[in-house]
């Protein structure tokens, strides 16, 4: 484990909507609330892996993703207190600019940076939201590839490593703790 983030946030990089499903499904049978659970994707990500005609989006990372589609076109000069008022409901977000979608706690932590913390790019949005900035590179690069980054704070030291080792199993990437 690479313990690099003060906060004690978990986060992993997966290149398939089908590996985030599974590991998104252990964080929720092991007793995560969907909304303690921070999804990272670009909007061509969300377009790829959860629209279309093959896509299953009745999945619950699958909604999570989706609820930000309608939510962007709300977003403009009043970025923070639009963000903050969606992050406290429990839904994703949709942020312009920038093509990301952003769902989970970490929505929170966007809003607090507010619109002029968003001006360095998505490396600044994530940095600005607790994550380190080596790790923030690394996710900006898998982001833009059209990966998803999901992160969450474990309960526990064990969780920690559980997850660990089952976001390996789901073919996670860049596991950070």
């Amino acid at each position: 484990m690479n313990k690099t983030d003060k906060a004690g946030m978990m986060t992993a990089m997966f290149r398939d909507r089908e590996s985030a499903e599974r590991a998104f499904n252990e964080l929720r049978a092991r007793g995560y609330d969907k909304d303690d659970i921070n999804v990272v994707m670009s909007d061509e990500a969300r377009k790829r892996h959860f629209r279309g005609e093959d896509a299953d989006d009745t999945t619950e990372l699958g909604n999570k993703s989706l609820e930000g589609a309608g939510a962007g076109s709300a977003i403009g000069g009043t970025l923070g207190a639009i963000v903050g008022a969606i992050a406290a409901i429990g839904t994703s977000v949709a942020i312009p600019g920038l093509g990301l979608i952003v769902a989970g706690p970490l929505a929170a932590g966007l809003a607090g940076a507010g619109a002029g913390g968003l001006t360095g790019g998505l490396i600044g949005a994530l940095v600005g939201a607790g994550i380190p900035e080596e790790r923030a590179k690394v996710y900006e690069t898998g982001i833009k590839e059209g990966n998803i980054v999901l992160g969450f704070k474990p309960h526990s030291v064990e969780d920690a490593r559980y997850f660990e080792e089952h976001f390996q199993k789901h073919r996670g990437e860049h596991i950070y703790y």
